[in-house]
């Protein structure tokens, strides 16, 4: 049996498991859509930190959680006539086969800028109103600003450099640091929301995720602070009861580590 063959075998082994488990297990047969959705969120952002921690093992758990995840919404949605399994695998087929005029059409592209230029407007064909359309509203902000960037810039409204966005970054800087000064709330509100809007631009240019290098950096914190917990713990003392030169010492032991 070639592989092909053994993945179709498998994926069938889960339709079929889904089928009986959706006649026969109790909490399977009085899930819906909007019980599983927030199951959902969660199983995404179970692979988000596998991924983040490099655990192939862990990636291929929470792959075949959310794949489960997708078997059954397709379940729920051939009972009630409106879809199945194989629409919406062939949905997303003829979705790529579209999107892809580069591969499966004469068009020519010179790289992969040019291949994400070509998907928005090829989604504003399709009959979105805007390029910003499929953003989600429920996305993390910070999450939701960088694919507002992707978007934008892939129908050309971007910088040139990425010495254009630092310099941009610094104004905005600079119009924070005098709402601070005035001891405006709301204005100050306002221009960190635009130096955060900035910093995600900039990380764009970068090539680095801003999602993905605030993570690693709350983990490193959260590691280093363990640290000086057991420590002053072990020493007898309590965080409170410490001074910030006492703790700092763990703490750099820490960074160590």
């Amino acid at each position: 049996m070639n592989a092909r063959s053994e993945q179709l075998d498998a994926f069938a082994r889960l339709l079929n498991i889904m089928d009986e488990l959706r006649e026969q297990c109790p909490w399977d047969k009085k899930q819906t859509m909007q019980s599983l959705r927030h199951l959902t969120i969660e199983e995404t952002y179970e692979l988000g930190d596998a991924i983040l921690d490099n655990d192939m093992d862990e990636i291929k758990k929470e792959l075949g959680d959310l794949l489960l995840h997708i078997v059954f919404y397709a379940k729920i949605g051939s009972e009630t006539n409106d879809f199945d399994i194989a629409d919406v695998s062939n949905d997303i087929c003829e979705k790529l086969i579209n999107r892809h005029p580069h591969i499966y059409g004469d068009v020519e592209v010179k790289d992969e800028e040019e291949v994400k230029q070509n998907w928005e407007n090829i989604k504003l064909k399709e009959g979105k109103k805007s390029v910003l359309q499929g953003v989600p509203n429920s996305l993390p902000a910070l999450v939701k600003a960088n694919r507002i960037q992707e978007k934008v810039a892939g129908v050309g409204f971007d910088w040139e450099k990425p010495e254009q966005v630092f310099e941009k970054l610094k104004e905005e800087l600079g119009e924070l640091q005098e709402e601070v000064h005035k001891n405006n709330i709301d204005g100050t509100e306002s221009e960190f929301g635009d130096v955060l809007f900035s910093m995600v631009n900039y990380a764009r240019f970068l090539g680095v995720n801003p999602e993905n290098a605030l993570e690693r950096t709350n983990k490193k914190f959260i590691k280093r602070f363990q640290y000086l917990e057991e420590n002053a713990k072990k020493a007898g003392k309590t965080l409170k009861e410490m001074s910030l030169a006492e703790m700092d010492v763990f703490w750099e032991e820490a960074k160590s580590i």
